[in-house]
């Protein structure tokens, strides 16, 4: 019998930590060890995450990261940003590989982190230790890291709509104009006056217009990924649903880069992607890929005018599964070297 890995998750009250424990608790491959907490302490998993109720007779323990990572192969850390920096090198001093769901290990620039996250980064020493989690564009270098910080939501399916531009040198010195949905889930399980549902149910609000602290991170990204001298002016908004991302992003190009030839461009990128779907007679939308790690992406151009055409591109995805823990649980499986899709096959559900 092939050896099962063995995993602990840091944070596991919150909806991320949720999705984590789950995916954890039927995956062939990795056995779940323990789930570390500051709250509910001695309470079982279900009584706070009401879908494990009668699945697991875990509880939530409050332990150091040493302790978490004691007899582990892999620690998924599900904590806020600002938490997770103090955190990771007593993991490290453990020896264990990490994954990373916040946002304290993603940029490599500390003035950037500074800026957007508005705190003075801990360990800027370690800025760059930590591979990008998007497995669309790094997968080879994850496989190979000990430490992967997954994207977040807003930034996967920005990057996932745009990589094919990026990679083909199609968004060098561009400036893409971008609006993106969220659900409620993606604020996290503490309430707050702009998740409240009253507040939020029948409702469509904007917040952090050009200043999202996933501008950056896609920037670093794209630009990564071929797209030099490229600018975003992202405009964020709470949407009234529980899960899901729709991204539409706007560039202008050439006018030879019609529908047709865009498409022909988006299915070659993603042709070996394990978790993107492209759509044939319809556009990307969240109800496609609500409860899955599925990211639908798709890509229109407008008529030619003047030598120019404006195109649109589009992802859906779930914010809280491909755009969070769902991803973690990708990548942990490419560092473990098991089946990318482990514990991610199913489908989601329909309607």
């Amino acid at each position: 019998m092939a050896k099962r890995f063995r995993a602990a998750v840091i944070g596991g009250t919150g909806y991320g930590g949720a999705e984590l424990i789950r995916r954890l608790l039927i995956h062939p491959d990795v056995e779940l060890a323990r789930v570390a907490s500051i709250d509910h302490v001695g309470e079982p998993l279900g009584a706070v995450h009401p879908n494990l109720e009668g699945q697991t007779d875990f509880v939530f323990e409050n332990l150091s990261p040493a302790e978490a990572a004691k007899g582990c192969d892999v620690v998924l850390l599900a904590l806020p940003h600002k938490v997770t920096a103090a955190k990771v090198p007593e993991l490290i001093a453990a020896g264990v590989k990490i994954v990373d769901m916040s946002g304290d290990f993603r940029l490599r620039d500390v003035a950037e982190y500074q800026t957007f996250y508005g705190a003075t980064h801990p360990h800027p020493d370690l800025l760059g230790s930590f591979v990008y989690g998007l497995p669309e564009l790094f997968r080879d270098r994850i496989k190979e890291a000990r430490y992967v910080a997954s994207p977040g939501c807003f930034a996967t399916a920005i990057e996932l709509s745009l990589l094919p531009l990026a990679v083909a040198g199609l968004l060098d010195g561009k400036t893409v104009h971008v609006n993106g949905l969220t659900g409620s889930s993606g604020s996290g399980i503490a309430p707050a006056a702009g998740t409240h549902h009253p507040s939020r149910a029948g409702n469509l609000r904007t917040y952090k217009p050009l200043e999202h602290q996933h501008t950056p991170e896609v920037l670093q990204t794209l630009r990564d990924a071929g797209a030099g001298g490229l600018d975003l002016a992202f405009v964020p908004v709470s949407a009234p649903l529980v899960r899901g991302i729709f991204i539409t992003a706007f560039v202008e190009l050439g006018e030879a880069w019609d529908t047709a030839r865009l498409t022909a461009l988006y299915d070659e990128q993603f042709a070996g992607a394990a978790f993107v779907r492209r759509p044939k007679k319809r556009l990307p939308e969240v109800i496609a890929v609500a409860g899955s790690n599925w990211a639908e992406v798709g890509v229109h151009a407008g008529a030619a005018r003047n030598g120019h055409r404006t195109v649109t591109c589009f992802a859906a995805t779930d914010n809280l599964i491909k755009g969070g823990a769902g991803q973690a649980i990708q990548n942990m499986n490419l560092m473990l070297g098991v089946d990318e899709r482990a514990s991610l096959e199913d489908p989601g559900s329909w309607p």
